[in-house]
């Protein structure tokens, strides 16, 4: 519905002129596309006071007309960074006049505009922007092509995290009793794991010591993406998965131990068909997703691990708990990605 606006003195002469010509409330409504009861109150006005000027009315006017308002929130756009106070001192020095600051938030209120903590998302650079969006585009006529992707990834996960609050029911005096306090540590222990999975099966979930060089990401990828790509085939570890039909894709990102020329060079040797891939592009991987699921998993978790070992346990418990309804709709959510990054030009996506 368009907004009511205020009839002008012209307006209001044309529909008693007309009125006085003859013409019906119902024409007049049709002629000039009033609306009849708006027709009905100017000619019942005129008949009983005489006038067709608007009454004035109390209250201050707007500071700030429709104009004004857009180039309030073109500077706006312009630094979203930008506090509310130097948001209006900003506006109130380009245009040479003063609003307060409680006019300029109701002003953006009004208009959508709130202020909200920024997502954090990689930063992505103008190469890699392109880089992401000619990849999708080469890519969003995909739909089961996806269902060939062996999706891979290295996440850490910290067994204590002293960032967040704990809140707890207890009196004033009971602040450091012992069930009252949160545990805090000098170093949290920590475990790196790599994972894998492919369309609607969960592939191993494995603990990565220390530095994860092209040596150990060889030796990783020999003694356990192998035996994956084997049992995707359904067969035993006697047959290469190569001598196969399903020409399964492998995934992993640009890290400096998966792009290595000892590392190609080793996949190379083992037939594995590698996906190319965009940097600075986590949210087109799926398996993102799991660490997330991961995460929320282990923290539900009572009693949480005390140690190393009891950690990467926990990891694996849950890890082999993920529903594979979850992995097929992360999957099918692929096109979306696409999409999304296509829209976006190549910059961050919601994913």
């Amino acid at each position: 519905m368009p907004d009511r606006r205020e009839l002008t003195d012209f307006e209001r002469g044309e529909i008693v002129g007309l009125s006085k010509g003859g013409f019906s409330q119902r024409n007049i409504a049709t002629i000039l596309d009033f609306p009849k009861s708006t027709v009905g109150q100017v000619i019942k006005k005129y008949n009983e006071q005489g006038i067709t000027t608007t009454a004035s009315r109390s209250g201050r006017p707007k500071i700030l007309t429709e104009r004004d308002n857009r180039h309030l929130i073109k500077i706006a756009k312009e630094n979203r960074n930008n506090t509310l106070e130097e948001l209006t001192e900003n506006f109130n020095t380009s245009m040479a006049i003063s609003v307060s600051s409680r006019t300029v938030q109701r002003i953006l209120h009004k208009e959508g505009y709130s202020g909200h903590a920024a997502k954090k998302k990689p930063f992505i650079s103008e190469k890699n922007r392109k880089k992401r969006y000619g990849w999708c585009r080469m890519r969003k006529n995909w739909t089961t092509e996806w269902n060939q992707i062996i999706w891979s990834d290295e996440s850490r996960f910290e067994l204590f995290n002293n960032d967040s609050r704990n809140w707890v029911w207890r009196k004033t005096n009971e602040r450091y009793k012992t069930d009252c306090l949160k545990p805090t540590v000098k170093n949290s222990i920590g475990v790196m794991v790599w994972g894998c999975f492919c369309n609607n099966i969960l592939g191993p979930l494995v603990l990565v010591e220390g530095t994860l060089n092209s040596d150990k990401y060889i030796e990783l990828l020999q003694e356990h993406l192998l035996p994956f790509l084997n049992d995707l085939n359904g067969e035993g570890e006697l047959i290469p998965w190569y001598f196969f039909q399903d020409n399964y894709i492998f995934q992993d990102d640009n890290a400096p131990c998966h792009a290595s020329i000892k590392t190609k060079s080793w996949k190379e040797d083992n037939s594995i068909e590698i996906l190319p891939w965009p940097a600075q592009s986590p949210d087109l991987n799926p398996i993102e997703n799991l660490w997330n699921e991961l995460e929320i998993r282990i923290r539900k978790r009572k009693p949480m691990p005390k140690n190393k070992n009891d950690f990467f346990v926990a990891l694996k418990e849950e890890w082999y708990k993920i529903d594979k309804s979850r992995l097929i709709r992360l999957v099918k959510s692929m096109p979306n990605r696409i999409n999304a990054v296509i829209e976006s030009k190549g910059n961050p996506t919601k994913y």
